[in-house]
């Protein structure tokens, strides 16, 4: 049986190492925390959410982040202060536009198809995530922002995804207690919402039960692969050690970048903060104010999310301020104040804020494949689509890794649970 080792314990890692254990690999999945999901799949907006499958590679972006660039409590943030990998980064950004129609496209097809897996896969573990299946309605103010929507919809189409115009009234009917004036909204049926630091957990425990060593509490200092081994150097309570693997696949989010350099492979993955917060619905009165569908504003760049009866989230915007992680207030106030504007009758006395940093590319497509050496691997760079796409990258690179190992006359032992039943 091959040994794999994973890292990164967030929900591209745990999803992967699910993934492997399943087809019939030795797991083990390494992670700094002492739990999974304890960075960016903590608290993320809680859509799994193929009509956000849009590229950011458009000029529009570009000429709003100029535009915003000195407002603190702009959508799109960008730090002014150069450095080679922003600035690399952007490069690449721009390159890509030319390709935004093609990866709009494929970021849908991928999408759709990653619901197959994570449904399957929560069922079939018992996994409770507070999965709320009640489709994401797009909202939108002006008829500017109506009309570039109606183009995405043509690109979603494409990618297997059908989503319908709906009016102001229809919108109403739909989420009855959003407030506002609105030109008009999408609605995606198909779409949902849940936990993904609980879907997370509860995968990984399942993981677990397969047999995939889970380590905890170990950070990996560095990487080393020859083709035919891999080395995993980690230091935790026992100091550095040396584990070392048949192959290895990196799940790191925005740490990929530097463990991609070691084994001599270059991931340009930025880090893009993000931010959230969970109101905590504390009376029957919030609780009734809250919305059930999910919701995502296109010009504010916020989404939402309900978690079960007591719990509101609402996040997005993005800053490209390094491997900063502080959650500034002038971030988090925009936020409260758009609850507080389209849905009044919610109390935001309790806020929970928080921030994590996206694993971004330039061209807003997932790294997933093999790596320069025979027994590298990646699975990583997801932005903000982490979620809606971990369980069908998870499943690509599972099926990668099954290939490269068959090729190479390896034996990979298959349980009988992971072949394909007959009906």
């Amino acid at each position: 049986m091959k040994s794999i080792a994973v890292i990164g314990a967030g929900i591209t890692g745990v999803t992967t190492a699910y993934a492997l254990s399943k087809r019939g690999f030795a797991i083990t999945l390494f992670e700094q925390h002492r739990y999974p999901a304890m960075e960016t799949s903590y608290a993320n907006g809680g859509q799994l959410s193929a009509s956000n499958a849009e590229v950011w590679n458009h000029t529009s972006t570009i000429l709003k982040g100029l535009k915003w660039m000195l407002r603190s409590d702009a959508p799109l943030l960008v730090n002014p202060k150069p450095s080679w990998h922003k600035l690399s980064w952007f490069a690449e950004f721009i390159a890509s536009i030319p390709h935004y129609r093609r990866n709009t496209i494929e970021t849908a097809r991928l999408a759709v198809a990653a619901r197959e897996h994570l449904f399957a896969w929560a069922q079939a573990e018992g996994v409770d995530f507070d999965l709320k299946k009640q489709g994401i309605l797009h909202i939108y103010r002006d008829k500017a922002g109506f009309n570039h929507a109606g183009e995405v919809t043509k690109l979603l189409a494409q990618g297997g995804l059908p989503r319908r115009a709906v009016t102001p009234k229809e919108m109403r009917a739909i989420e009855p207690t959003l407030a506002g004036e609105y030109y008009g909204g999408y609605y995606t049926e198909s779409d949902s919402t849940g936990d993904i630091h609980k879907f997370t957990h509860g995968l990984a425990a399942a993981a677990a039960r397969l047999g995939v060593q889970t380590l905890y509490g170990q950070e990996v200092v560095n990487l080393r692969s020859d083709g035919k081994s891999a080395s995993v150097i980690v230091h935790g309570e026992l100091g550095e050690q040396t584990l070392r693997y048949d192959g290895l696949v990196v799940c790191a989010g925005v740490k990929s970048r530097g463990f991609a350099a070691q084994l001599g492979d270059r991931v340009n993955v930025y880090p893009v903060k993000g931010y959230s917060i969970t109101v905590n619905l504390l009376d029957a009165p919030s609780q009734a104010a809250a919305p059930n569908v999910s919701l995502l504003d296109d010009a504010a760049k916020l989404v939402t999310s309900r978690l079960g009866v007591d719990r509101f989230r609402v996040a997005g915007t993005a800053e490209f301020n390094g491997y900063n992680r502080d959650i500034r207030a002038d971030r988090i106030r925009p936020l409260v104040d758009w609850v507080n504007q389209c849905f009044p009758g919610v109390s935001t006395r309790q806020v929970v804020p928080w921030a994590g940093l996206r694993p971004m590319m330039p061209d807003m497509m997932p790294r997933v494949g093999r790596g320069r050496v025979a027994n590298v691997f990646y699975n990583t760079g997801h932005g903000h689509l982490g979620w809606t796409l971990s369980a069908v990258t998870a499943d690509m690179v599972a099926s990668v890794v099954q290939q490269a190992y068959a090729a190479s006359g390896a034996a990979v032992h298959v349980p009988a649970s992971a072949l394909p039943q007959r009906g």
